[in-house]
Order: C-alpha cells, then structure tokens, then sequence
C-alpha cells in the first residue's frame, strides 16, 4: 500500500543490510541530500539519517534542530497555516516570529494536511520509503488515530525509530492530558523551590522543561539508531515534559525523602550548601559559591574578616546551613561595599569561584561568548543564532541552512498530488 518497506535508499531500513553497506548507503544518501537539499556534509555524525518531524512549539522542534544540527536530513511536517511557533511574536525576525526561527534551522517544509487521506498517504509512503526516525509531539492519542502512531509504522517498517514527545507520559490517569512548559514547572514541583520564601511562585525563564525534554528525545533516538546497527530493529522511544520535570528535581527529591522536610524556595542558593548564593555589589550582583569549608575560609579572608572561620558557627558546612540567616547577613554588609570588578579580582585571586549576574546582552557581548563562537550566523537569517553548545574535535557545526518557509520543500519531498487530491 505504502511501497515495499524493507526497501530503503540509504540502507538500514530493512536491518539486512551489513554495516558496511549502510555505511556505504547513508555516504551515497548524505551526497544526494546535499546536492539538492540542505548542503549536508558526509562528515555529520548523523549524516545520511532521514528525519521525519511531526512537531510544533518547542520540544519536538528543538530536538529536530539539534539533529539536524549533528547532520541529519530534517523534514519538518506542518499543517497548512504552520507552527503554531511561526506566530508567537513579537518579536518577528526575517518573516516568522523570533521563537520559531531559533528553533528551525537545517530543516526542510512540508505541509500535509494529516486529515487528508491522500495527503497523509504522500506522508506515509515518504516515511516507510526514506525515513529512519520519526519525531512526534501532537496532541496525546491524535498520530495513533491517524495511522501514524508508533505501533502502526514500526510495525510496517521494522527498522524505524519512532519517538513520542507526551505531557505527561504514556500511561497513567493523565495519559491522555496535554501539556506546556509552565504547566509542567508546576506540576513537577519546580515552581515549589525557585523565587523566594513569601512570594508569588515564578516560572524558570528558560523553557528548561520543554528543551531538557527534546534533549531526552534526540538521547534515546540516538541510543535507538545505535541497537538499531547492531540488531537491524527500531522502536519506539517515550519522553515527556513531566519525566523531564520530576528529574530535573532529583536532588530536591532525594532530600525530602531522605529528611521527611519539604524544600523551600531557595532565592539564588541552595539551602543545603552554604555560603552559595548571589549578593548584592555596590554596582550590581555577583553569585559567589564557596562550596567546601577550604573555599569558605578563603571567602572569609577575602572579605577581610578572617576570623569567621573560626566561629563555631560556621565552622563546617552543617552548621554553616543552620546558622545561614546570620552568615549570610554578615557577608552581604561586606559585598555592598565594594563594585563586582572589584570583587572578582579579590575572589579569583585567592581561588573562589564567582560570576556577575549578566543580562542577555552582557552575557551575548561577553568576550567569553565571543571565544566560544557559539553565536552564529545562519544563512538566510539577518541575526545570528545560538549554536549547538557541542563541538567536534574542537569544531562546533556549522548551520547548513535557516529555518524554511512554510511548504518550501512540500512538492520536492512528497511528490505532486495526484490531480484528484489536489
């Protein structure tokens, strides 16, 4: 119905194939793409891998991204008016909104209306005919009920891997539920212990639940594809924003059961390191983490009060936790005095480690930043991007292409519908 499945032209599909000879494929497949498409490198570490993603928002496209980003060949499935992402401004930057631009590079359009029965069979038979991986995070249960489940397409093609982005995982009473960034830094108990005690619970700026979600997803697809040489076979794989969520709260987690007590909200510390946290300078804030007791006698030289590491207060870190209202009142009277330049030098002479707290711009502008080269420029893009925080014998990828146009790839990848579907 779909094409022969165990028929693949990069090799892998099948699991027949020998290592070499997918080896030898994906090398023939990674030249072609490049030649017509996103001018991939055969030198990717995922070059030659064909990815199909039926994602929107963030986590499903961030963890396209970063594929891409390693070499694969992305092909971006969107409904006909698009991501939802391409709306979410301003700001807007080259014609879609700035959000959806930092999470689209290196990948190709396609819009197929998955409600469409001839469309979604384009679709289909593109996946069991070039795709290794499927990517997914529409609504729970919806790509079952459209044939394009995990179940469905593993089982016509042995070889793919399939993963499923949920909200709050594949089974349980809230199964069925959607899900969002904020939602689930409330639901997983973040919001529980960041701001500080007595105010209003904060969200994480960052969307740490959503990235840290596509970043379990691009780990279990990667760790997929390499059983996948050894046995031929795909599978599925399963991360949610709530799994995410509770273990990005491991530590927290840990502690309670192992004390009974309920964490609090921490402000810029921990409750359980202390001194660890931010302060005000004369001039700004700087984050200060004396960590162990050799470091904390070294602060306490530093700010020129030797003798309070002596005080049986403070002498080691369990009393330090106890006591942390007192020292921490006695060290921020001895930070607002003096600028953070000036404390940075007196802190990085004697070995503590401290950093200002930066905004965006200071931290972009930062000649540290500028180093690292992690800001990149992107073909097609007036402004430049934050690049793949990973680097390859000391080389960091290079973007390939910007994010597409909506459909700018449709006709070339799925073909020309038939002229009594179009």
């Amino acid at each position: 119905m779909y094409g022969d499945p165990t028929v693949s032209p990069h090799g892998g599909a099948s699991g027949t194939d020998s290592p070499e000879e997918e080896r030898k494929c994906k090398d023939s497949a990674a030249r072609a793409w490049g030649e017509g498409g996103l001018g991939l490198s055969a030198a990717a570490p995922l070059a030659g891998i064909v990815v199909v993603e039926l994602g929107a928002s963030v986590a499903a496209p961030f963890a396209g991204q970063v594929l891409g980003d390693l070499g694969a060949e992305v092909v971006k499935v969107e409904k006909p008016d698009g991501d939802d992402a391409r709306k979410w401004g301003p700001p807007f930057l080259d014609g879609a909104a700035a959000t959806f631009q930092a999470l689209n590079r290196n990948k190709r359009s396609v819009v197929c209306e998955l409600r469409d029965p001839p469309s979604r069979e384009r679709l289909l038979r593109f996946i069991l005919e070039r795709a290794d991986v499927v990517l997914q995070n529409m609504r729970p249960g919806q790509a079952d009920a459209l044939g394009l489940g995990a179940d469905a397409l593993c089982a016509a093609k042995p070889a793919l891997v399939y993963c499923n982005i949920g909200a709050f995982g594949n089974t349980g009473p809230l199964a069925d539920r959607p899900g969002y960034d904020p939602l689930m830094q409330g639901f997983g108990g973040i919001m529980s212990v960041v701001g500080e005690e007595g105010r209003p619970p904060v969200r994480v700026g960052p969307s740490i639940i959503d990235c840290g979600t596509a970043m379990w997803a691009v780990i279990g697809i990667l760790a997929a594809l390499y059983r996948r040489r050894e046995t031929g076979k795909g599978g599925a794989v399963d991360v949610s924003l709530f799994e995410t969520a509770a273990s990005w709260m491991n530590l927290h987690a840990v502690e309670y059961l192992a004390s009974g007590e309920l964490p609090g909200r921490g402000g810029s510390g921990r409750a359980n390191i202390v001194p660890y946290r931010a302060y005000r300078t004369a001039d700004g804030d700087l984050v200060v983490a004396a960590a162990n007791d050799a470091l904390y006698r070294k602060l306490c030289a530093a700010l020129g009060h030797p003798e309070w590491a002596n005080d049986p207060r403070f002498l080691s870190n369990p009393e330090r936790v106890v006591n942390a209202a007192a020292l921490y009142a006695l060290i921020e009277a001895e930070m607002v005095k003096r600028t953070n330049a000036d404390w940075v030098a007196a802190l990085d002479a004697v070995g503590v480690p401290c950093a200002p707290v930066q905004d965006v711009r200071e931290m972009l502008e930062h000649p540290q930043t500028q180093a690292l080269g992690i800001l990149q420029a992107v073909p097609g893009l007036s402004a430049p991007l934050v690049g793949l925080p990973i680097s390859f014998d000391r080389a960091r990828p290079v973007p390939r292409s910007g994010p597409p146009a909506l459909g700018e790839a449709t006709a070339e990848v799925l073909g020309q519908p038939a002229k009594a579907d179009a």
